[in-house]
């Protein structure tokens, strides 16, 4: 007999994703429709507010990488806003912390709901970062590929570990972020030449990402390749002389 329990605590589940799912679309929509990420709202909100705007930096980007807008933009904003150098922190700051709201929101609370609905892609993310959450969440964000909030929700899913996979993501998301902000700066170098460098980084992070994750492959390889060849000499070597 079904436990009583059972369909209530669907009924719940199905709720939650429904109501976040709605709240997402909302929030998204708001945030595009608003005007913060734009260089208008950094001239009368952000630059030269002190603490005050920094935090609303931060603030926003959290909220805008949490929901799914491209990481880059906020650099580009933290450069035109801060500089490079400060550009950066902050702007790393906010992404890392929506990485990680993101990651404990999918896990909590539409993890329950979607772990079978999503199964096999869940499965694969499982695959590819269980072994080395750290280096393969920083091959992740070196690579230009994929999106941001889609990585976050299925590691939030997954059983991935948040603590490699939040500090593999703030080590790979610098290089991009340093080559936003360098673009977004206003120093003396000149933008054409900021876009050039960061042209420059870029393609050295995207390098960066596929060399880790080679080496890594070859390696997993390699260690899978070591162990069969030693489990098979104790499986047909002979047992010792009494």
């Amino acid at each position: 007999m079904a436990d009583p329990a059972v369909r209530p605590r669907t009924l719940l589940r199905s709720l939650a994703l429904v109501a976040s799912l709605t709240a997402f679309a909302w929030g998204a929509q708001w945030l595009a429709t608003s005007g913060m990420l734009s260089e208008r709202w950094v001239d009368a909100e952000v630059a030269g507010h002190g603490w005050r705007g920094y935090a609303a930096f931060i603030a926003v980007g959290t909220l805008a990488t949490a929901l799914g807008f491209p990481r880059q933009v906020i650099a580009f904003l933290g450069g035109y806003a801060f500089g490079v150098l400060l550009g950066t922190e902050l702007a790393l700051a906010g992404t890392v912390i929506g990485c990680a709201a993101t990651f404990v929101f999918a896990r909590v609370v539409v993890g329950p709901s979607l772990r079978e609905r999503l199964a096999r892609r869940v499965g694969r993310l499982d695959e590819f970062l269980g072994a080395a959450p750290f280096q393969m969440s920083l091959v992740i964000r070196l690579l230009p590929v994929g999106s941001n909030v889609l990585t976050n929700v299925f590691a939030g899913i997954a059983r991935v570990r948040f603590a490699p996979f939040a500090s593999g993501s703030a080590v790979g998301y610098l290089p991009q972020t340093v080559a936003f902000a360098l673009a977004g700066s206003g120093v003396q170098l000149g933008r054409l030449l900021n876009v050039g460098l960061a042209g420059i980084l870029l393609v050295v992070s995207a390098l960066l990402g596929i060399r880790l994750y080679r080496q890594h492959r070859h390696g997993a390889a390699l260690e899978a390749e070591i162990d069969n060849s030693l489990g098979d000499g104790r499986d047909t070597g002979s047992a010792p002389a009494a």
